[in-house]
């Protein structure tokens, strides 16, 4: 039996776990960096970001190797067969990368705003559901097909993303801020 006070930090803990993103998972996509508040460094205050790790790829050789002949006479019998040993050989095709982009936070991502973006990536045809206001797998699905042809394989919504389907403000290049 788990008490009442355990409950609240066991509860806490297997959130964060389903939270990893390094776990494969729907769960793991949206939201997840800006719960655990990390930014990247020098990033400016009161901003939000998201994160995405495209894995190493490594390739492994594997090949049999000569290290003695096979000892045969001349009517082709063989006294001693070939001896060889087995090298592996592994090389990194692309190194691991992670890409930081800025984020609407989670203020912003009222049930309005995720609605007008279900519909937007709807008009688009992304989106195939009903447009209900929560980000969902599908919406994230979505999210992440609109966003892979720009370089961004995630379901975390860019606030570049977010501009170009016109929901975040454009920072205007004229004023001082």
């Amino acid at each position: 039996m788990i008490s009442r006070t355990a409950f609240p930090v066991l509860l806490a803990c297997g959130l964060l776990m389903a939270c990893n993103p390094d776990r494969p998972s729907a769960v793991t996509d949206p939201e997840i960096v800006q719960t655990l508040q990390e930014a990247p460094p020098g990033a400016p205050p009161g901003t939000c970001w998201g994160k995405d790790t495209a894995p190493a790829v490594i390739e492994t050789e594997t090949r049999q190797v000569l290290m003695q002949p096979a000892q045969v006479l001349d009517d082709g019998t063989v006294v001693q067969p070939a001896i060889y040993k087995t090298e592996t050989h592994q090389a990194i095709l692309r190194e691991r990368k992670v890409t930081w982009f800025q984020t609407p936070c989670a203020r912003e991502l009222t049930p309005d705003f995720v609605a007008s973006l279900q519909r937007a990536l709807k008009v688009r045809g992304h989106y195939r559901g009903p447009v209900t206001g929560r980000m969902e797998p599908r919406t994230r699905a979505a999210i992440r097909a609109f966003q892979a042809p720009q370089g961004l394989d995630s379901g975390i919504l860019s606030l570049a993303t977010a501009r170009q389907l016109g929901l975040a403000v454009v920072a205007d290049p004229q004023s001082p801020d």
